[in-house]
């Protein structure tokens, strides 16, 4: 019998910047917005033949109980600008950047990553978010008036508009004849309408190294994962755990035939934490403590009150969950929160947790914040990776490393080889392109005509 073929594994590297995950106070974390962090990362991710880098962003400082939250006061520098300089200081890392479809034109989003994909030699990625959050709206004329359905439909259209201006260029535009003094054949006209966008313009920026830079997508609603399944290159995604992941990656994958597509163009990308140690005891060990430093009295209680709906300082965060309920009509936290949901019906279930498990405040948050990790020794971890990937839970993570910016060499100097010996993950580069690395086709050239809307 015919052994199934083994898969490779893809790895990206995502900066550890403004989210849970950081470890800011801890003294081996450097600064988050100095170049010198992304440039550190980058070239470790790079020297570990990753397949990208990956740069989240906010468009706005979240506030709770009236004040920024500390895990934003570092600031959100700008995607592009640290993209474009990253790409000065690698060669063959993939570079991507989250930019939202929600408050962003198609014209600037089509110029701006081909650039980025020119600069980089066809490094270029976007993975597209949409915001439906009125509080982040407020910076942008266009609001957070979008309602979910909205949001994705707009997305939609932005995605399509940015792909027609991109196929606008024939292959053949540039002719360069200085001798007959032609530098280009004539550039057709663009044009894309829309219910939200009216576009009439020749495109600025001739096609780039990919053509379409790769898109990622990070939304997990029935529409999101739609979306992601007519429109993405790969999936980046939360469900972390081995079931949860096969549940998903059976799901997303099935979903591609309707749009005429094969298991092979999507991949799926889990986010995932990682401690190592000489053994198994000294790396839970680890585990412990770092999720102690990322869960700190102070971030349980704020955590707790996003939920409650009321100001909790006044509780012990190594005692019992509050006695008294939520208040759902309040809110505590301005922009994004991780839980939406009815805020009653969440309390129930963890009161129910912390009972179970004798929990104390600080405990259940450690447990309800806790994503995908992977713990042991690094042949223990490579296992783990290799296992999750061959049995079809995930084609590779997202790397979220707990400090800034060091946070990843520990698993390029030691983890990479493993995966490397089991035949899981490659000894070099073989291609130029961000494609390349993901085993993507390049997009071929379609006409200006091919799949326009009705105007």
């Amino acid at each position: 019998m015919t052994s199934k073929p083994r898969k490779q594994i893809h790895l990206a590297a995502h900066f550890p910047g403004v989210n849970n995950t950081t470890v800011w106070a801890d003294p081996a974390s450097k600064s988050q917005v100095e170049f010198a962090s992304f440039e550190h990362l980058a070239r470790t991710a790079e020297r570990g033949l990753f397949d990208f880098f990956f740069l989240a962003e906010g468009l706005r400082l979240r506030e709770h109980l009236g004040r920024v939250h500390d895990l934003d006061v570092v600031g959100r520098p700008d995607t592009f600008t640290v993209l474009n300089a990253v790409a000065a200081v690698t060669e063959r890392l993939g570079l991507a950047g989250t930019i939202n479809s929600t408050y962003n034109e198609p014209f600037e989003l089509a110029k701006q990553f081909a650039a980025l994909d020119h600069l980089s030699g066809g490094r270029a990625a976007w993975n597209v978010v949409t915001s439906s959050d009125a509080f982040t709206g407020e910076n942008f004329r266009r609001g957070g008036y979008l309602e979910h359905g909205a949001r994705y439909q707009r997305a939609a259209e932005v995605v399509e508009a940015t792909r027609k201006l991109w196929d606008s260029w024939p292959t053949d535009a540039l002719v360069i004849d200085r001798t007959r003094g032609v530098f280009a054949r004539e550039i057709p006209e663009t044009s894309y309408r829309s219910p939200q966008f009216d576009i009439r313009s020749p495109f600025v920026v001739p096609p780039s190294p990919q053509r379409h830079p790769v898109l990622l997508q990070a939304g997990d609603s029935d529409e999101g994962r739609e979306f992601g399944a007519k429109t993405a290159d790969a999936i980046f995604t939360a469900h972390g755990t081995l079931e949860a992941g096969q549940r998903f990656y059976a799901d997303i994958k099935g979903r591609l035939a309707k749009y005429g597509r094969t298991p092979e163009e999507l991949l799926v990308f889990p986010a995932a934490t990682f401690v190592l140690g000489d053994s198994a005891a000294e790396a839970h060990e680890r585990a412990r403590h770092i999720r102690y430093q990322q869960v700190s009295p102070a971030t349980a209680i704020a955590f707790l009150e996003q939920v409650w709906g009321r100001e909790l300082s006044g509780y012990d965060p190594d005692g019992p969950l509050p006695d008294v309920e939520p208040d759902p009509a309040t809110e505590i936290t301005r922009g994004r929160v991780r839980h939406t949901k009815d805020p009653l019906a969440v309390a129930r279930a963890w009161r129910e947790r912390a009972e179970a498990d004798d929990l104390s405040i600080r405990e259940l948050v450690i447990e309800v914040t806790a994503r995908q990790q992977f713990v042991g020794t690094p042949a223990e971890v490579a296992d783990q990776i290799d296992h999750y990937v061959q049995s079809d839970a995930a084609d590779g993570f997202i790397l979220v490393p707990h400090l800034t910016p060091g946070g990843l060499d520990e698993f390029v100097d030691k983890v990479v080889p493993e995966l490397q010996d089991r035949g899981s993950f490659r000894t070099a580069y073989t291609g130029t392109t961000l494609r390349d690395h993901l085993g993507l086709r390049h997009p071929r050239h379609r006409t200006v005509t091919e799949g326009a809307r009705a105007s």
